[in-house]
C-alpha cells in the first residue's frame, strides 16, 4: 500500500503492481551488467496506471561497480516515467543514502535488485525510503 500526496494534499491509496516480464527483464539486466549496477526507470501502462510495465533505459547513464548514474535531464517530458530501478551487486537491496536522495527528487516507487537477482532478491520503496508491497502479475 502507498500514500502519496496530490496537488491538492489529498492523501489517496495505491496499490503498485508489476508485469513479471517487466521483472525478469529487470533481474536478467542487472544480471547481464554485473558486477556493475544497473539503471533505468519505471513505466507503467497507460490505462492502468498502477501497473508498471516497462523499464526506460536514458541515453548517458553510468553505471559503474558502486553507482548508476540517471541522467534525468535527457528524460523527455513522460508522465508514464513514475520512479527508478537500479541493482546493487551485492546480497542487500537496500537503499544507500544516494539511493534516499534520488527516491525524493524522481517518482512515487523506486525498486533495488540485489544479488543473485531473482525473485526473491528485490524490494521497492517509496520516496522516502519507506518499503512498499508490489504485487507481481
Amino acid at each position: 500500500m502507498k500514500f502519496f500526496k496530490q496537488k491538492k494534499n489529498k492523501n489517496i491509496q495505491f496499490h503498485w503492481k508489476i508485469k513479471r516480464k517487466c521483472l525478469d527483464l529487470i533481474l536478467e539486466s542487472a544480471k547481464s551488467v554485473y558486477p556493475n549496477e544497473f539503471g533505468g526507470l519505471l513505466r507503467v501502462d497507460n490505462e492502468k496506471k498502477d501497473t508498471i510495465t516497462e523499464i526506460v533505459i536514458l541515453p548517458g547513464t553510468v553505471q559503474g561497480e558502486t553507482h548508476a548514474i540517471f541522467k534525468l535531464h535527457m528524460l523527455p517530458i513522460d508522465f508514464s516515467v513514475v520512479g527508478t530501478v537500479h541493482s546493487h551487486p551485492s546480497p542487500y537491496p537496500r537503499p544507500s543514502n544516494a539511493d534516499l536522495l534520488l527516491f525524493s527528487k524522481k517518482g512515487s516507487i523506486h525498486i533495488i535488485v540485489a544479488i543473485p537477482y531473482n525473485y526473491n532478491s528485490w524490494k521497492a520503496y517509496d520516496y522516502n525510503g519507506k518499503i512498499v508491497d508490489v504485487k507481481v502479475v
